[in-house]
């Protein structure tokens, strides 16, 4: 029987509360990477790693959550994890649900009714073969299982929140692109800012990127919500790039997608132009036509998803 539940329920352990952000130490950066949903392209990373290099500033990389995902084979999942866990890192669902021996909370993702079950259950089968391959790596699982849920950092005077979901919660949609332009939302985000004694929230999770700024009056001063979206798939309509958040003093040196000066930090989405024909390539390899993954994700891989620019442009 179909278990309806799994890969919709939100753990209890995946809530930590914004207060909690407002108690983890500052990390001082000069230009910070955040770069969520990787999903297991070593394609992206690579690239990541290239355009870090070539930053005029000292660059910290945070990896928050889901740099698993499309890596069941065996090279690939030692060879992401050896990588990113090198980087700040975070727990993404994905990382998250290793450790767990039931499958309730299926991939952890937290689906929300408006996402088809059928794309729920692919979900939760890629999640059940990702979690068998990385039983055969317990040192990895030791290291993914110290990973923090969430991180602080300062750069200039501003003080920068990476999550995986959103403010309360690993795998919370509060950070959505659609939850954000929804003006009954305000609100309550504005408050999670003064909660988390935060300038900027970094998030990814949801899978469609979006940038917003938000008045906080009670600080005298402006907040954004930043969302990558997917750094290892395409974001875009007939795109074939991933994307990353940037934030830093400095200008990028690589050409944004779209950003917002924030007080004296550029906050910026910088494209991933990964090899797309390679990448699509590996991927069929390891998932080919009829697979859980291939159903579920190969018609964004090649086009991208029903979703625009200006979707999420501020």
């Amino acid at each position: 029987m179909t278990n309806f539940t799994a890969g919709r329920i939100c753990p209890i352990a995946y809530r930590y509360g914004a207060e909690a952000i407002a108690l983890a130490p500052v990390i001082k950066a000069e230009t910070l990477y955040v770069v969520g949903g990787l999903y297991g392209n070593h394609f992206a990373l690579q690239t990541v790693l290239d355009m870090a290099a070539a930053e005029h500033a000292s660059v910290t990389i945070c990896f928050n959550g889901d740099f698993n995902w499309f890596n069941v084979d065996e090279h690939g999942f030692k060879h992401i994890n050896d990588i990113v866990l090198k980087h700040d890192a975070l727990l993404g669902n994905v990382e998250y649900e290793f450790r767990n021996e039931d499958v309730l909370a299926g991939c952890g993702c937290a689906y929300p009714e408006s996402v088809a079950q059928d794309i729920v259950e692919y979900s939760n089968e890629i999640h059940v073969q990702l979690k068998t391959t990385a039983r055969k790596f317990p040192q990895v699982l030791h290291k993914l299982a110290d990973l923090p849920l969430f991180k602080r950092y300062r750069i200039g005077e501003q003080i920068i929140s990476a999550v995986h979901g959103d403010a309360d919660s690993l795998a919370g949609w509060a950070f959505d692109a659609a939850a954000l332009r929804d003006a009954a939302n305000a609100q309550s985000i504005r408050q999670n800012f003064e909660r988390a004694q935060t300038d900027i929230f970094a998030s990814t999770h949801t899978c469609l990127p979006t940038l917003r700024q938000f008045d906080l009056p009670a600080r005298q001063r402006y907040g954004c919500v930043i969302n990558n979206g997917a750094a290892g798939m395409p974001n875009f309509k007939h795109t074939s790039f991933g994307l990353l958040t940037r934030i830093s003093r400095q200008a990028s040196p690589h050409t944004p997608m779209y950003g917002m000066k924030q007080q004296s930090l550029f906050v910026d989405a910088l494209p991933i132009h990964y090899d797309a024909d390679q990448w699509q390539k590996h991927f069929v390899s390891i998932w080919p036509e009829g697979t859980a993954a291939h159903r579920s994700y190969f018609g964004r891989i090649m086009n991208g998803p029903d979703f625009l620019v200006n979707h999420a442009a501020p």
